[in-house]
């Protein structure tokens, strides 16, 4: 299937995280060509000048192919980690004891120091901290002034910088590191689409995120990583006040009961679906493809059920960062999406989500009649013009069997839309003379090969077209009519 024809008809989008394993040009093509719709640049890794190389390459390629790739930055946020094993890994058994003390020093396989000096002061004797995604798990059986004594229950092998989970234990560390912040200035600097919050504990982490986003006056799009048990005590909320949603399900695997992630991945898909806001699945969805060219029949049953559930996007991290197979693992993600997406078409439509918020019920109410008339028409897609993107949303939240063909005049509109479900994103003019509108839509339409002269299609749009939030029209028309047909 070329590219053409897979934005006719994919609907799930695919993320990709850039690394050694897809930094040059022909890599990145393969990954493009593969099925690939966003980069993701993960700061907890490489510098910002390579970070930078690898945006110049990704915006070249966009730029050739005429391309809406969409690029998300990844911040570090307040991860735990392990200090330096200058003698090298150190193997840990059950039943050991070993301390963390305070300070900078090199660890041991006595003594262990850490990133975040509070550690010593906020851990509570009984409270679990888990090393290496929970593979290493050690609870403190004794706190002293400037060391805390844990006892191994599973053993395993220490290294450096491993990360540090306590699922027990309520952090004073800031959201926003110091590093976060240069990251982030360089992401506003380089007009980046998304930026990436992680181990988000509360509302008012996304809050400050947002005020000093607002402060340096740019209109970077948050991304909420729920990741941390505290985030989901304040979902909804959460949900309410960030442009999308990431499930990051390895640590989230870490902070609550692992049995427990599938179910609250569910939950969370569906809050986001009935938000309208975009919801992306990640971590070890083709793990294995690291080492491997195919996957587990568990990874592919695992990607095929967030595809189930309508999710907007799902995710690779090492399999395209650092794996021997990237082009192939792009390749499997689009080909259970393909199969899931047939498998969905011949089911019953999914349920209706329920109105939005108040916030944005004017354009939802436009939205849903759009999408009930493409419904109850068979129309061939639905059109959508948009200043901000949020109509578009809209639209989408209701997983159509039809393609959402957002137009926009905005280059970074354009792009934040391939992150959306379903939608296929073009860049146009500015524009507020309906015939004009009509016509430059036929055109864009017939020249995609999206639409044939005479197909019905639902178009929403506005009495003002070039005014942000001004959505109020849904009409049905054919593709070549010279009128514009009626509500």
């Amino acid at each position: 299937m070329d590219t053409q024809q897979r934005e006719a008809f994919m609907k799930t989008k695919i993320v990709a995280t850039l690394g050694p394993a897809s930094a040059t040009r022909q890599q990145l093509m393969e990954l493009f060509e593969a099925g690939l719709d966003v980069c993701r640049l993960n700061f907890s890794h490489g510098s910002l000048e390579q970070h930078a190389q690898m945006l110049e390459l990704v915006r070249s390629i966009a730029a050739q192919g005429d391309r809406p790739i969409c690029v998300i930055g990844d911040l570090c946020g307040p991860k735990v980690r392990l200090g330096q094993f200058e003698a090298g890994p150190v193997e840990l058994r059950a039943g050991q004891t070993i301390s963390f003390v305070r300070g900078s020093g090199s660890c041991s396989g006595k003594r262990l120091t850490v990133s975040y000096p509070a550690l010593i002061d906020e851990a509570a004797v009984g409270h679990r901290i888990y090393i290496d995604d929970g593979l290493v798990r050690l609870v403190v059986t004794e706190r002293q002034s400037d060391e805390l004594v844990c006892e191994c229950q599973e053993g395993g092998l220490l290294n450096s910088r491993m990360g540090v989970n306590l699922p027990d234990t309520p952090l004073s560390v800031p959201a926003l590191t110091e590093k976060d912040r240069r990251d982030l200035e360089w992401a506003i600097q380089h007009q980046l689409d998304y930026v990436a919050l992680s181990f988000v504990r509360q509302p008012e982490d996304l809050y400050e995120l947002k005020r000093v986003i607002k402060q340096r006056g740019s209109d970077l799009r948050v991304i909420v990583k729920i990741e941390k048990t505290e985030a989901l005590w304040h979902l909804e909320e959460l949900i309410a006040h960030s442009d999308a949603v990431l499930v990051a399900r390895g640590d989230l695997g870490i902070e609550t009961d692992l049995w427990r992630v599938p179910l609250i991945q569910k939950d969370i898909v569906a809050e986001c679906r009935q938000a309208g806001v975009p919801v992306i699945i990640a971590t070890q969805m083709l793990q294995s493809m690291i080492q491997n060219p195919m996957p587990t029949r568990a990874e592919v049953s695992d990607v095929a059920n967030a595809i189930l559930d309508r999710v907007d996007a799902v995710m690779l991290s090492g399999e395209t960062a650092i794996g021997k197979y990237p082009r192939q693992a792009v390749e499997m993600m689009n080909r259970v999406a393909q199969a899931t997406e047939d498998y969905i078409s011949k089911r019953p439509p999914p349920e209706e989500p329920p109105c939005t918020s108040a916030h944005y019920r004017p354009t939802a109410a436009v939205a849903h009649a759009a999408v009930a008339a493409a419904r109850d028409l068979g129309a061939r897609l639905v059109a959508v013009w948009t200043a901000t993107g949020t109509t578009v949303r809209m639209v989408a939240r209701h997983r159509l069997p039809m393609p959402v063909v957002g137009l926009t005049y905005d280059q970074r509109v354009y792009r934040q839309m391939n992150l959306l479900f379903g939608v296929i994103p073009l860049k146009v003019e500015p524009l507020d003379n309906p015939a004009a509108m009509a016509a430059t839509l036929d055109s864009l339409l017939l020249e995609r090969k999206l639409a044939a002269p005479g197909d019905l299609i639902v178009v929403v749009t506005s009495t003002r077209p070039t005014t942000p939030g001004a959505t109020d029209t849904a009409l049905v028309r054919r593709v070549g009519e010279t009128s514009t047909g009626g509500k």
